[in-house]
């Protein structure tokens, strides 16, 4: 009797501890088998902490973990010093997390620390990173970023009636996606607007700091008295840009540049920003943690295959990037659309 009683407590404790994997994990694929012993730990290593953006990003981290019952949560350097977020990198390997999702300042000071990682059997999933896909499981990009540069350019080209002097700002020279859009960018208004001129022999850096974006706006309009347009590949840019032109109530330099709905709104509204354009920091957090779930279950990622958030639900597999579609462009017209 003592010896029955003893089985049925260790079969009552088995039991216990089981957990299921959402069925809405992935649209097409089986029911996941039970996992029986711990929540996967998922962690989400942004640029920089307060910074808007990556608050947004962290909404859809911890989203996504309440969605899947796995523990996933969003750590960030209080500055964007590549070597500060490496460090946090390393902090995780020996932690023995099982999923790292990062959002490089610099991919390539990134690149040893991640292939540490993945020598130690954790899956790596970065964004905003495609030089960095060969060494990591996959990158994901929420659309191509030669095309987001052009329709930048597009836009601040409209708005300056096609000529004039004009500069801008990336986060930093070593943010991958931000100086694929400048590229691209440059390279269509060489091409399709010549009496447009590039006044600066780089974009400016802000760090993704709004008072450092700031301080060097009120300097370039200084410098550069007959400016007629401004760009900015970084959020804080942009919207300090905006901010500025209203103080000075200058509505002839025209600004156009990635920003959120609730940082550029205003300036939008009023006309000191021409175009924002986006995409959504949530769905991309949310969406990387899904291919990283996806990984550590051992489902496949196919061309195709539906990511549960708006402008991933057919992404495009190429080799070990996928591209969403998930481009927002913000006018007086359709900022008011987005809550974020």
């Amino acid at each position: 009797m003592k010896r029955l009683l003893v089985v049925v407590s260790v079969l009552i404790i088995a039991f216990s501890t089981l957990g299921f994997a959402p069925a809405s994990a992935v649209a097409s694929a089986p029911a996941a088998p039970a996992q029986a012993d711990k929540k996967y730990e998922i962690v989400m290593v942004a640029k920089m902490e307060g910074v808007s953006w990556f608050d947004d990003m962290r909404v859809g981290v911890e989203q996504f973990g309440k969605d899947y019952n796995v523990n996933a949560y969003q750590i960030a350097p209080d500055t964007g010093d590549p070597a500060k977020q490496a460090q946090m990198v390393e902090d995780l390997i020996a932690k023995g997390v099982d999923a790292i999702l990062v959002v490089p300042n610099d991919p390539k000071s990134m690149e040893p620390v991640l292939k540490k990682a993945k020598e130690k059997g954790i899956v790596v999933v970065t964004h905003e990173a495609q030089a960095l896909a060969p060494i990591v499981d996959y990158d994901l990009e929420a659309f191509k970023n030669e095309d987001f540069g052009v329709v930048m350019g597009k836009a601040l080209a409209e708005a300056m009636g096609g000529e004039g002097k004009y500069t801008g700002f990336v986060g930093a020279l070593t943010m991958e996606t931000h100086m694929q859009w400048f590229n691209a960018m440059q390279e269509y208004l060489k091409k399709e607007y010549p009496k447009m001129e590039f006044v600066s022999k780089q974009p400016y850096e802000d760090n993704n700091d709004e008072k450092a974006a700031y301080a060097k706006v009120q300097e370039i309009l200084k410098t550069y008295p007959d400016l007629k347009g401004m760009f900015g590949n970084s959020a804080s840019s942009t919207t300090m840009e905006g901010l500025v032109m209203k103080e000075k109530n200058n509505k002839n330099i025209k600004v156009v540049g990635l920003s959120l709905p609730s940082m550029a709104g205003e300036y939008i509204k009023d006309g000191f920003i021409q175009q924002a354009q986006c995409w959504r920091p949530a769905d991309a957090g949310y969406v990387s943690a899904l291919i990283a779930l996806n990984i550590l279950k051992g489902e496949k990622i196919t061309d195709g295959m539906d990511l549960k958030k708006p402008g991933y639900e057919k992404v495009i597999l190429d080799k070990k990037i996928i591209y969403g579609n998930a481009p927002l462009i913000l006018t007086k017209d359709t900022v008011d659309k987005y809550d974020f």
